[in-house]
């Protein structure tokens, strides 16, 4: 591709005539998952692009191309099996090349590996490790794994292992290496990192916001007592049911029209009168008056099926909040509900 000068374009440059190759509805689709300033950059340089050959259109696309499936090869195998295909298909030099272009701006994370595996597999491999082991492992996964192996510890275990993910920051790489080799030999190849800031609050935020209503309560209320200054910023950060407090009126009417009524009257049962109070305030009187009936006559409900409604209803708050249409004032009254 040199030959047709695209070598010395920046990449920038080679966007912009790629957007133009790719016509006005796949380059809108794409301009969805960038930022304003990344757009409002390739809309300048595609004004300014004038004309090009067709051979250098060919050699870009070819280019973005052999990006992307090395890209794919990467996310598949990790960096060694995206080399040896890339080989076979592309030739050593050529190879070298694309993956050469991808490691500024590509970072594989450790235990990339272990995503893939299955969460209960992996719990078989690490329950027994030190907590610190498992802090670092749980920080690297996605939330819902580590959920899943946090709420499968034992309790005693739960909060500790909690607070040492909140409380991580910077670990070194050999540290990462040699917890990686105690699984290599089962899951998958050790793949090199340098100094990496990982955990910290959001990351046991995220964590906890995923696992099951008993064992967030379980961790949080260890932390009160044995790091009363930590659970008080995790909770500033989280949404509990409780928290439906801090919703304004209106918001609160958005999440009832998601919420399934029976979902509502065994949540309510096990809700503050507070609570009650804002939810029923923000029903009609007619379909208010059939959740107290339908709480009358269900009688006892177990703990969990409370727990497990409240939670439906946390999850719906929190899916209206990352699709904005609810706002929820966090830290205090620090942010302002629109």
């Amino acid at each position: 591709m040199a030959r047709f000068g695209e070598d010395k374009m920046s990449g920038l440059q080679k966007s912009a005539i790629l957007l133009i190759a790719l016509g006005p509805e796949k380059s809108a689709n794409l301009f969805k998952h960038l930022k304003e300033e990344e757009i409002e950059e390739l809309t300048l340089e595609i004004a300014n692009t004038r004309s090009i050959t067709p051979q250098i259109k060919e050699g870009i696309i070819e280019e973005f191309y052999q990006l992307c499936l090395a890209q794919q090869y990467i996310a598949e195998g990790g960096i060694g099996y995206a080399k040896e295909l890339l080989e076979k298909a592309l030739g050593a030099e050529k190879a070298m090349s694309v993956i050469g272009k991808l490691t500024a701006s590509l970072q594989v994370k450790p235990f990339e590996f272990v995503r893939k595996t299955d969460a209960s597999q992996l719990l078989n491999f690490i329950q027994d490790e030190h907590p610190q082991t498992i802090a670092l492992i749980l920080s690297y996964l996605s939330p819902i794994q580590a959920s899943m192996i946090i709420s499968a510890l034992p309790p005693e275990r739960q909060a500790d292992v909690a607070k040492r993910v909140a409380m991580m920051d910077r670990t070194s790489p050999d540290i990462i290496k040699e917890v990686e080799k105690i699984l290599e030999s089962k899951l998958a190849n050790l793949v090199n990192q340098d100094y990496t800031i990982i955990g910290g609050v959001d990351a046991v935020v995220e964590i906890l916001n995923a696992v099951d209503r008993g064992t967030e309560k379980h961790i949080m209320e260890t932390l009160e007592i044995e790091e009363p200054e930590l659970a008080d910023e995790i909770r500033k950060k989280m949404f509990v049911f409780e928290d439906i407090l801090l919703l304004d009126d209106r918001s609160i009417q958005r999440v009832l029209r998601e919420v399934d009524n029976n979902d509502l009257a065994i949540a309510l049962k096990g809700a503050n009168e507070n609570v009650q109070a804002a939810i029923f305030n923000n029903l009609s009187k007619r379909l208010a008056a059939m959740i107290r009936e339908d709480m009358e006559y269900m009688g006892p409900v177990r703990m969990k099926d409370v727990e497990e409604a409240q939670q439906k209803i946390v999850n719906i708050i929190r899916k209206l909040e990352d699709s904005a249409e609810i706002v929820i004032s966090r830290g205090g009254g620090d942010e302002i509900v629109v």
